[in-house]
This record gives structure tokens, sequence and C-alpha cells, in this order.
């Protein structure tokens, strides 16, 4: 794809599910992948995987702590160069019923899904906006245009990502810059299967899993890669005209 070869992309929770389906697709166009996760080691180790398609490194970033983010994009500048492409990927959840929820469930999800895109964004957005160029792409969900049961405080946020997607776009826009979002559908990764955490384990298991494929209309669930090729759209030449848009990638689950 088109403005992709040799940019430097820094995938956010990088090292397994969408963010490392994201990190594939990158690699496959020739960019320089720098996978950020807060489990430093499997960062290293996905990255690992990675490099015998590409360049692929693996880094240290608690998207949460600023100082983590800090340290991690200063070591990507330092080593490799200017971060072109943001890809804010890193996310958790939990189902819970909200009078069930928590303060610190609360915080935690606010913090990894709203925070952590606010964080990431404003030490990369700098630099572009002096360059005249950079791609903002961050990860929301269908939830984050459709409430959805038990999942109140990580609607909430992935409904904030969208927000903080259009009005960014809007503050850049004429500085060469661009900020989109991509709203993932049914993508079985470790935020649905994680045994502590995992949705399914809360929503009643693999029939939970049924109904949600089962109202997909092209027939089947997305992948990471699916997932990964709206992240390079966007980021490319190709998607150069588009800003403050919130990309469905649901099989046609969702259409607005």
């Amino acid at each position: 794809m088109e403005g992709l070869q040799d940019k430097t992309v820094v995938v956010t929770g990088g090292a397994s599910g969408i963010g490392l389906g994201i990190a594939r697709v990158f690699v496959g166009f020739a960019s320089r992948v720098v996978i950020a996760d807060r489990d430093g080691g499997a960062a290293v180790k996905a990255a690992a995987g990675l490099a015998s398609r590409g360049m692929c490194r693996g880094v240290a970033c608690d998207v949460t702590d600023r100082a983590s983010v800090d340290r991690a994009i200063g070591e990507v500048e330092a080593e490799i160069g200017p971060v072109d492409v943001l890809v804010n990927n890193a996310g958790v959840s939990s189902a819970v019923p909200f009078v069930e929820l928590s303060d610190s469930e609360w915080a935690r999800v606010v913090a990894v899904n709203l925070t952590g895109v606010f964080l990431a964004s404003q030490r990369v957005l700098p630099p572009m906006l002096e360059r005249g160029r950079g791609r903002i792409v961050n990860i929301s969900s269908m939830a984050g245009k459709e409430g959805l049961p038990q999942l109140a405080h990580y609607c909430a946020t992935k409904f904030g990502v969208i927000g903080l997607t259009q009005s960014l776009a809007l503050e850049v826009a004429s500085s060469g810059v661009t900020v989109n979002a991509v709203c993932p559908g049914v993508v079985r990764t470790p935020l649905w299967d994680d045994p502590a955490s995992g949705i399914l384990g809360q929503m009643g298991g693999e029939r939970a899993w049924d109904a949600f494929v089962g109202g997909i209309p092209l027939g089947r669930p997305q992948t990471a890669e699916d997932i990964g090729h709206a992240c390079a759209y966007l980021a490319s030449d190709h998607g150069a005209n588009v800003t403050g848009e919130a990309l469905n990638v649901s099989g046609g689950q969702q259409m607005h």
C-alpha cells in the first residue's frame, strides 16, 4: 500500500490479539513496526516472531503512565526515528452489571482505553505537527457507537475514543495530520477468552460467542488482520483525505 514503506509505526497493546494482527499487516507493507506493550517481554517475543517478515521490534510501554509512554516513544525516536503512524490499540474490558461495577474496575478500563489514547497521542503529536505530517489511528469498537448490557464502562470509553478522534482531527487538520478510528466488530482475542477477565466467561461462554457471530451479515467474525488492513488504509497515502472518521469493520453487523 502506497506511503507505508519505511514509515515508523507504533502499535500499542501489540503483543497479542488485534494489536499483533495490526503489527503483522504493517510489517507486510514494509513499515518499521514497534510493538509497544505493558508486558515488555511479550512485546519483544511478538516482534521476534515477525522479524522474518520485516523490521519489527518490541518495547515496554504502560499507556496509563505518562512517564512510561515518554520513555517508550523517546526510545523509538532515538533508535529508529520519528513516529509516522501511531495506532492506539491497547485496550481492556470485562462484563459487569452496572450496579456491581466497582470504582477500581471503572478506573482501570478508563485508564487503558481512554487515558492511554490521550497520553500516547499527546506524546507523538508535537513532532508530527512540526513535520507537517502524521497519522493517528485509534481503535474504538462497535460498542463505541451502540451501548451493550454489562459493558457500560467499556462502551463509555469507546464512545469517548470516537469523540476524542473527531475533536483532535478537527484541531490538527490544517497541519497535515489525520486522526481516525477503527471500530472492530467480533474478533476472537484474549479480551474475549482471558480466564480472569474475558467477557465470554462472564456472558455465557460459547453460546454468547455463537450469538454474536450469528448476527454478522457477512457470516464470519472479523480477524485481527481485517482490523490491520483498515488501519493500514487510513495510515497510507490512499487515506490522505480521510480524517475524523470511525470506520466499522464488523461484517455488516453495524452500519452507522
